[in-house]
């Protein structure tokens, strides 16, 4: 998601369970939810349960603790991070920590990269909270002040005649106590587990099968639904076709049909493109009504319009960013580039499809969801229904992957509405088809950036200008002259006195959300690759150029040196290879990718090596920073080779593994990731810096390797 979606949102605020605006001001509101540390602890479980000692966390009888956890674990890590944040200040050992999603009344929005640097101190905080209470009930049972005990390994020791207690032992005692406010946390030089390469809580459950996703819940008498959705976005049904066979009903959603079956197979069949012969005859009697403006829905009307705009849009108000007097001194500089970049609609391509499993009763409700806003479905389900949020229970599932979309409300409503119908609890999911050609796309954008440079080559103006579909005005987050998408053209870390950002608002209706990094996305490969570009008229090496216009970054130029030392950019490439460079500065956090590639043939590319340097201010676990730069890299090679969905009358082209290309195993290049920590004030977030920089590494890569500038994705 944009990290300036969630910019707007000043700062945490603890209230104990409570809702917090993410945004406010011109964006409107955005409910989410925060856990509070220092919520009162409850009393004891059940026997055998565990003792709940705060919101955060649970002591279990064999002295093992469970973490809470209020976001979306998506293959990201963060669910162990924040844990590894609690288990260094409660003083036990890794060993010892498990972790489970909190109660939806306890989470958070993931999005915009914000885990780990929105709730390090607040997890931190619960972890000395907890140890404070738990130390104080030991020094209670065992009549001596707290201050002469210590905690370590869930054990603690009265130092003034080693006796000891287990946490378990005096954790019902503890989790009556009034939660210190300000608990002492550990100094960085004696942390035990925070930096390091901790073992990830969920993995084991992914190995061995146990681990729970949105598509493998199941409830006693459970029914499956599928669904079809008009082809042309926005189109209704016309009418409800007739229950094909082994069904048991069919619902008109308005925009969609779903077919309801005791079990998946039947739904699937159905709805998703040419299994059986039968199931063809059923879809193909289906009639839609075309939605008013599908005409326009065209993937040439879309792009003529962008460049309308482009020559003559009205951009937003206030701009974006205006600095100096960036307009007339790009006219009067003695050295001029301009160029315009094209990026297409994106699909999200997540392995796991749009699923949701719904329960309901006359007054209350449970839904399980992979979703990164709990919250969000609990006031779904509300308004849908009319129940209470008190009254909805949402249960967290692991995500297979979210990368955005699985903030959307669209699949949760489906299955509310089919479950209302049913009267049993049902299992909604959406045909792979469906989830690529109903999809809440990255948008579409052009680009065009300006360079005025002095006569040396130096730049001292910079404009930019976005035309692109906004997914804050679609969503009613901001108004018709907001500004979007602007992510990594506004504050770039280039010393260029003379700014001026602007945004034009693009009219199509083409639903477009929040794909892994959104703005930054889009922005990058443009500026980056004008970067280059410019250097080129200059006369002056990439690296070089960039080295000038960063001077006195220290964070920035660390990265940049990195990833050339690490590639071997003053040495040069090997014969018929290239090297390519970029950098992204977004979410809190640093990189730079440089990349290798060779053209063995006409039409094809070769990605050899990635040297990917990353500072995200200190790494909570490296091995998961790591982890999410390499998958950033293919992710974003995936993209800039051959991502993209166009439109025909509002009908996308993306359906199905068949004509969405993804990067193979044997295409990936060799990964070298290097972290450059710059200080815990500097922590940033870590899942979506490692995309942006991808696409203009390969565009400058490839550009030097053959003298063609490519300027609108995707490359294949």
């Amino acid at each position: 998601m944009s990290d300036q979606l969630f910019k707007n949102g000043a700062e945490l605020i603890n209230t104990n369970v409570s809702r917090r605006a993410f945004m406010a001001g011109s964006v409107g509101t955005v409910l989410a939810f925060v856990l509070e540390s220092s919520m009162p602890g409850s009393v004891a479980n059940a026997a055998g349960a565990g003792t709940k000692i705060s919101g955060y966390l649970t002591i279990n009888p064999d002295n093992t603790v469970t973490v809470a956890f209020g976001g979306a674990e998506m293959g990201q890590g963060i669910m162990t991070g924040l844990a590894q944040c609690v288990a260094e200040e409660l003083m036990v050992d890794w060993s010892q920590v498990k972790t489970e999603s909190a109660p939806w009344a306890q989470s958070y929005i993931t999005g915009g990269s914000f885990g780990v640097r929105a709730n390090f101190v607040a997890m931190r905080t619960a972890g000395a909270q907890a140890r404070e209470m738990l130390i104080s009930a030991a020094a209670t049972s065992m009549g001596v002040p707290a201050s002469s005990c210590t905690a370590s390994a869930g054990v603690i020791t009265n130092t003034l005649n080693s006796q000891t207690r287990t946490f378990t032992s005096v954790a019902a005692d503890a989790a009556l106590l009034t939660p210190p406010a300000s608990p002492a946390l550990t100094p960085k030089a004696n942390w035990r587990i925070i930096g390091t390469r901790a073992n990830r809580t969920d993995i084991r459950g992914k190995v061995d099968g146990s681990a729970i996703f949105g598509l493998d819940v199941q409830v006693p008498g459970m029914v499956y639904a599928a669904v079809r959705h008009s082809p042309a976005i926005g189109g209704t049904l016309a009418a409800t076709p007739k229950l094909p066979a082994g069904a048991t009903h069919v619902i008109n959603l308005g925009n969609a049909v779903a077919v309801v079956a005791s079990h998946s197979w039947i739904p699937l069949d159905y709805c998703a493109i040419g299994i059986s012969s039968t199931s063809s005859t059923w879809r193909d009697g289906i009639k839609w009504t075309a939605p008013a403006g599908a005409a326009a829905m065209t993937t040439a009307a879309i792009l003529s319009t962008g460049n309308t705009l482009m020559a003559s849009g009205t951009p937003g108000s206030p701009l974006a960013e205006n600095i100096g007097t960036a307009a007339a001194n790009y006219t009067a500089a003695p050295k001029k580039f301009e160029g315009t970049y094209q990026v297409p609609f994106l699909p999200h391509v997540m392995m796991e499809v749009p699923n949701c499993t719904v329960s309901l009763s006359t007054n209350s409700a449970e839904v399980w969801a992979p979703t990164q806003a709990a919250g969000w479905v609990a006031s779904t389900v509300a308004a849908l229904t009319g129940i209470p949020t008190a009254n909805v229970t949402v249960h967290i599932t692991l995500l297979g992957a979210g990368l955005g979309r699985k903030i959307e409300q669209d699949f949760i409503a489906e299955a509310v509405k089919v479950a209302k119908i049913v009267g049993k609890p049902v299992k909604l999911f959406w045909p792979r088809e469906e989830d690529l050609s109903q999809d809440q796309y990255r948008p579409f954008g052009l680009i065009r950036v300006r360079l005025g440079m002095d006569a040396s080559g130096t730049p001292t103006a910079f404009q930019a200008r976005n035309v692109s579909v906004s997914p804050l005005f679609q969503r009613g987050w901001i108004g018709a002259t907001g500004n979007d998408n602007v992510d990594g053209l506004v504050d770039s870390p280039y010393n260029i006195p003379n700014k001026l950002v602007e945004f034009v608002r693009h009219p199509s209706t083409i639903p477009v959300g929040f794909w892994r990094s959104v703005g930054e996305s889009m922005n990058c490969f443009a500026l980056e690759s004008a970067i280059d570009e410019a250097a080129l008229i200059a006369g002056q090496d990439p690296v070089a150029f960039r080295r000038t216009l960063l001077a006195g970054k220290t964070r920035e130029l660390g990265v940049l040196n990195a990833a050339a030392t690490m590639i071997g950019w003053d040495a040069g490439a090997p014969a018929g290879h290239a090297y390519g460079i970029a950098l992204a500065s977004g979410f809190g956090s640093l990189a730079c990718l440089a990349l290798e590639v060779s053209q063995p043939a006409a039409g094809s590319l070769t990605i050899h090596r990635a040297c990917m340097a990353v500072d995200p201010g200190m790494a909570v676990n490296p091995t998961q920073v790591e982890a999410q730069m390499q998958g950033g890299i293919i992710q974003g090679l995936t993209s800039a080779l051959w991502g993209k969905t166009t439109f025909a009358n509002g009908k996308a082209s993306s359906k199905n593994f068949n004509n969405v290309r993804l990067l193979k195993m044997s295409e990936s290049p060799a990964i070298q990731v290097q972290i450059i920590e710059s200080g815990i004030q500097y922590l940033g977030g870590i899942g979506e810096v490692g995309v942006p920089p991808v696409a203009p590494a390969l565009a400058n890569a490839y550009a030097r390797l053959n003298g063609t500038r490519v300027r609108t994705l995707p490359f294949f």
